[in-house]
């Protein structure tokens, strides 16, 4: 495994991140455990949680999971996005924050978080009050390093600004969704990162799944998370569907899987510290560390390259905000 600094952070986190959004859903508590010790197993240190996955499931089984093992871990969680109905489950305020930090550190079963994300943007709380109530989890020792997610680039950067203007702990990193199939990080959000020494974490670095092969044809398969999240279907559209075979196409040709290829792009990225795969099977999660060892081959580079370059310009695949 290789292990990358957070930008220009002390912290080292392993170039391929466990994303745990289907644990206590789609991989049940025991599958989920059984993944998460795997991990480990073959080094990946990066647990990519949120308050919010599976009604908080997620977390409490990683707290079990860890039991005894808290520190072979790196653990991030997140909050911003909304946990209920009304205004006081969801943004970026003091009292959310706090709250959600509180009920997230009792389901880990740990006293503290290695790296904390705003989930998103807050439009109706002041940065000030973002930045200092992060500023004041890490002096008191309940979060050690902070990160932004789905922020657009000018809001990083007002963020990043805040913090230095009053000496508060800033940004260390950034998670945008990145992949062959969403590019769009690359216009501002990279240089950006780049400039200021922020580390991006790649979200659906597999599109959904489109980049296994799994949707070849155009077809949804029965269990897949498109065919059961109908708010995720409309991500996995016909043309994505379409992009996906043509991919498949590329990896086959080089004789290459095509989840290690895409995962092997990503890594090799400028900025990428982690990419964060989710697994509902160990034998998905064995299977994506291929990707590591993955040489990408000159011809295969430039067919990438010339496939996913209108995928600069298009949209997201995922951004998460609140209305």
């Amino acid at each position: 495994m290789e292990y990358r600094n957070l930008g220009a952070s002390g912290l080292k986190v392993s170039a391929l991140g466990l994303g745990a959004n289907s644990f206590g859903g789609r991989a049940d508590r025991k599958t989920s455990i059984d993944i998460i010790h795997a991990a480990l197993e073959n080094g990946v240190t990066l647990i990519d949680t949120a308050n919010g996955y599976t009604g908080g499931m997620s977390e409490e089984i990683i707290g079990e999971a860890l039991k005894g093992r808290r520190y072979d871990a790196v653990l991030t969680t997140k909050a911003g996005l909304p946990q209920g109905e009304g205004p006081y489950h969801r943004g970026t305020s003091r009292r959310h924050l706090t709250m959600q930090l509180e009920q997230s550190l009792k389901r880990l079963k740990t006293d503290h978080i290695d790296l904390f994300y705003v989930h998103t943007f807050d439009p109706d709380t002041p940065q000030e009050e973002t930045i200092r109530t992060l500023d004041n989890f890490v002096r008191q020792g309940q979060v050690l390093y902070v990160a932004a997610s789905n922020y657009r680039p000018h809001e990083l950067a007002t963020a990043l600004g805040i913090a230095r203007q009053h000496d508060w702990v800033p940004f260390c990193g950034v998670q945008p969704s990145y992949s062959l199939l969403d590019r769009t990080p690359e216009r501002e959000l990279i240089p950006l990162a780049q400039a200021e020494g922020i580390g991006l974490v790649a979200y659906y670095p597999l599109a959904g799944g489109v980049l296994t092969g799994k949707y070849r044809g155009g077809q949804i398969p029965e269990g897949s998370r498109a065919d059961k999240n109908p708010g995720f279907r409309a991500r996995v559209s016909q043309q994505v569907r379409e992009a996906g075979d043509k991919f498949s196409e590329i990896a086959q040709s080089a004789g290459l899987d095509p989840a290690g290829l895409a995962l092997a792009w990503l890594m090799g990225r400028p900025t990428v510290a982690s990419a964060i795969v989710g697994a509902t099977r160990v034998d998905q999660l064995l299977g994506n560390l291929k990707a590591l060892d993955m040489v990408i081959p000159a011809e295969a580079a430039v067919a990438l390259e010339e496939f996913s370059a209108p995928f600069i310009d298009g949209e997201p695949f995922g951004w998460y905000r609140l209305n």
